[in-house]
């Protein structure tokens, strides 16, 4: 169990795939890994193109085993999840989640992912135990819910894994293999471009590695409060989503009421079409695919946060930063869920460069009722007319104050994520690794500035 758990991971760990599809990666990136090395050092022998394209193909397949690679924590996360929860719960999930046909004849599917790495770990209190005559007392036996910090300890993820080795090694590779191309190329001008490409795509990378870093930071360092003692200002809170005074949602996806979900608190849902035209070249004509965001729409209502020693009002329509982790419910379809909204599709998508509308996607993220919560938020007093006006005695600290969304705090960035603290850290990569590669990818074009 999670007692027996080594969260310090230390500055090297080893963690292997998991589940069959893992695996399967394994395998076919492997093969494409083997495939690039033999063609490289054929190439050694004098013929540059292949030994680029062994670069490239090596890079490729490097890249795919890294992707592959489960986080430090992930693997043993989702063993004790397996062992922790009722089998008979785990058994339900399973029989809700999957794909289900809605309708043969419109093609329209229904899925619902079977794996959820944000939800519980380990068993979490269901909805007959708590308390509905005051949403804010803590729960019978007064503790913190089994998967707070306070009782399992905050994750640290290895400092490098197989993930960080097979990431560098193809960096490195597609570095070698860019230098190769800029060195067969007479024009220095196109050298130059193919150098400032490389440089742009490494930047924006190291960006989004060092903002997701500096997150993953503040989660490892910022201690977590419990509600009972909550006090004013900036605070780290984890616990259960429970209904708040005002209620929960019924979110309706995109309009159409065969597309919704019950007992929601925060979402976000969009539409998709997948559309294709065929495009005439030198060698020919070539279709071309592509996804489209048409319409998106989110929205938040107040719900009550539960540690196990309290409930605290959280104001989760007020955050600035929101992570609801994969999707929660998906639906296809061939056409639109009517004729009108079928014809204006395929009408705007041809004026604007010919496009045909072949499929539509709607998905839905969220936190529902029962559901993990991690957030960082300020801490404030309540008013006094919304303490009357929920017949509040004031006896509980944490009934007269709420959590708002809306303004950081001193190096810390207000933010609201699905899962827990033990989740949300379990599966990611050390900083080390989101800031190192695209670090090495960003001086390695830099250092091709030489062949120029």
């Amino acid at each position: 169990m999670i007692e027996t758990l080594n969260l310090q991971s230390g500055s090297f760990k080893m963690v292997l795939p998991y589940k069959w599809h893992g695996w399967l990666g394994y395998v076919i990136f492997g093969i494409i890994t083997l495939f690039g090395l033999v063609v490289t050092i054929g190439g050694l022998s004098g013929n540059a193109e292949d030994m680029t394209f062994g670069l490239f193909c090596g890079g490729v397949g490097l890249l795919g085993l890294a992707l592959c690679t489960p986080g430090s924590h992930e693997k043993d996360l989702h063993e004790i999840r397996q062992q922790a929860i009722d089998p008979a719960e785990l058994e339900a999930k399973a029989k809700e989640s999957g794909l289900s046909v809605d309708s043969w004849f419109l093609r329209q599917t229904t899925y619902v992912p079977t794996n959820d790495p944000n939800d519980w770990i380990l068993p979490a209190p269901g909805p007959a135990s708590w308390n509905k005559e005051n949403r804010y007392a803590p729960d019978s036996d007064g503790q913190p819910l089994p998967e707070h910090p306070a009782r399992v300890g905050t994750p640290i993820p290895a400092s490098f894994s197989l993930y960080g080795i097979f990431g560098i090694s193809s960096v490195l590779c597609f570095i070698l293999g860019t230098g190769s191309v800029i060195s067969s190329i007479d024009e220095s001008s196109t050298r130059y471009l193919i150098i400032g490409i490389t440089s742009l795509v490494a930047i924006i990378w190291l960006i989004m590695g060092w903002l997701r870093a500096k997150m993953l930071n503040q989660m490892i360092d910022t201690p977590t409060s419990l509600v009972r003692s909550v006090a004013l200002g900036h605070h780290e809170l984890v616990g259960q989503v429970r209904p708040s005074q005002e209620g929960v949602l019924r979110v309706v996806v995109d309009g159409n009421q065969r597309m919704f979900m019950e007992n929601m608190v925060s979402y976000h849902w969009t539409y998709e079409q997948q559309q294709e035209r065929t495009v005439s070249t030198k060698e020919g004509t070539r279709t071309e695919r592509r996804w489209v965001t048409i319409r998106s729409d989110e929205g938040s209502c107040p719900f009550i946060l539960h540690d196990g020693t309290g409930g605290i009002r959280v104001n989760g329509q007020s955050f600035k930063r929101s992570d609801y982790g994969n999707y929660i419910k998906r639906w296809d379809g061939a056409f639109a869920e009517t004729l009108g909204k079928q014809f204006m599709a395929s009408l705007v998508a041809g004026v604007l460069g010919g496009w045909r509308v072949i499929d539509h996607r709607w998905t839905l993220y969220g936190i529902k009722l029962g559901n993990p919560v991690y957030i960082m938020g300020e801490v404030k007093s309540r008013s006094r007319a919304d303490i009357d006006a929920e017949n509040l005695d004031g006896n509980l600290q944490n009934s007269i104050i709420e959590v708002w969304g809306d303004n950081d705090g001193v190096g810390q960035k207000v933010t609201i994520n699905r899962g827990t603290e033990l989740s949300n850290i379990g599966r990611s990569r050390s900083t080390v690794e989101m800031v190192a590669m695209p670090m090495i990818l960003f001086l390695g074009a830099l250092s091709l500035l030489a062949l120029a």
